[in-house]
């Protein structure tokens, strides 16, 4: 099975506005989220379905999209919220089994074939689990059924949303072969701007081709391609499990990323995330690893040993900037993710002549304050000025 949130970041979103308090659900209202339109540098990074009728798309500016709906309301991404939310969805899922593999922030592949003696008929327990995820987390969920991973994934994205769909292996020349090449799984536009050259306009052409077309122009991949098309996958699901030594956070983002400033603004957000996980367990990482998947599903990372350990926010997300100016070349990324090893329970900090001991000490105890607030009145209750993109703040009394 391929779980896959529906609309995920407007969802959450909404669902922690409404948590606080908000006068109503922004999931049916014209609503994205996004940056701050005022600088024409936002775009949007999803967009409720009210405002897709309005012809308002992901990855445009915001600017763009206030031409189209000049009712439009913009709200900021909450990426630590985010990954509570994706969170939650995953241990519920791990209540019914501990195969599953997390392909991203809001979608995962569940293993059911382990399982289904203890649950029964695939389709019914789909629904089932369907409806327990909208009654417990309160969002949707479509869920793609199939013999292997591909086509769970390709039937997952079928009509939308909440709902399920199977690609059975009896069903891909029916459910499948008539679709775009766009839709095909593992084909990215480079791919299928060189098949649509070739005549290759749908997946039962690409299913239909020979080693001998595509050769020329794909390689090795040519007989790859071909399975595929035809739903051929033998890849197995793969668990991932954190070893207990680390602490790390990643973020699948919702659009492919190429301006360093939205990638800081990602990594000063998981920076943190695990920092305050790290102090959480009173805990300090001599080092800090970041990991980096490009638009071509690439991985790569780069890590750094600090002199001192640490568990201050400012100084992981500091050495983490350093870490992306040294690997990252410019290139469209979907995937940021921070990792933090060699975890001990004290730092033995050595003063440099150049550092200022009181300060530091300073910087220890703000951080030891903001956790406890944030632990008192949520996440949100304090920003980092680098991720308000210049909005007016306004201070509001906590309420006892």
């Amino acid at each position: 099975m391929h779980i896959d949130v529906n609309n995920a970041f407007l969802s959450w979103s909404a669902i922690d506005l409404l948590n606080k308090g908000f006068g109503y659900d922004i999931r049916n209202s014209y609503a994205v989220i996004g940056g701050d339109e005022t600088t024409r540098r936002g775009v949007v990074l999803a967009k409720s379905m009210p405002a897709k009728k309005m012809g308002i798309q992901t990855g445009e500016t915001l600017f763009s999209a206030r031409k189209k709906c000049p009712a439009l309301r913009t709200f900021p991404p909450n990426y630590l919220w985010y990954q509570k939310m994706s969170a939650q969805l995953f241990t519920l899922l791990s209540h019914y089994t501990c195969d599953i593999e997390i392909f991203s922030i809001d979608e995962c592949f569940l293993d059911y074939g382990k399982v289904a003696h203890l649950y029964g008929d695939p389709i019914d327990f789909a629904y089932r689990l369907k409806e327990e995820i909208y009654t417990k987390l309160g969002f949707t969920v479509n869920i793609g059924i199939a013999n292997n991973k591909l086509c769970a994934k390709m039937a997952s994205d079928f009509e939308k949303p909440n709902r399920v769909h199977t690609l059975w292996e009896n069903e891909v020349k029916d459910k499948m072969f008539p679709l775009p090449i766009s839709d095909l799984f593992g084909v990215g536009k480079k791919s299928t701007e060189k098949l649509k050259k070739l005549g290759i306009h749908t997946i039962g052409i690409l299913a239909q081709s020979s080693v001998n077309q595509l050769y020329p122009y794909f390689k090795n991949q040519s007989l790859h391609l071909i399975e595929i098309a035809n739903g051929i996958d033998e890849s197995p699901v793969v668990v991932t499990k954190e070893e207990n030594k680390g602490i790390s956070n990643s973020t699948t983002l919702p659009k492919d990323v190429s301006s360093k400033v939205e990638l800081c603004q990602v990594l000063e957000s998981i920076s943190n995330n695990v920092a305050l996980e790290l102090r959480r367990q009173n805990k300090y990482t001599q080092v800090i690893c970041v990991q980096l998947k490009d638009q071509y599903f690439h991985s790569y990372s780069h890590q750094k040993k600090l002199k001192n350990a640490t568990n201050l926010t400012k100084e992981i997300y500091e050495t983490s900037k350093e870490l992306l100016d040294e690997m990252w070349q410019g290139e469209p990324i979907r995937l940021v993710g921070i990792r933090l090893d060699h975890l001990s329970n004290q730092s033995m900090h050595q003063v440099s002549l150049f550092e200022i001991v009181e300060k530091r000490d300073q910087d220890v105890k703000l951080e030891k304050t903001i956790d406890s607030l944030k632990e008192k009145y949520g996440f949100q209750v304090i920003e980092n000025a680098s991720l308000l993109e210049g909005k007016e703040v306004k201070f509001k009394k906590a309420k006892h």
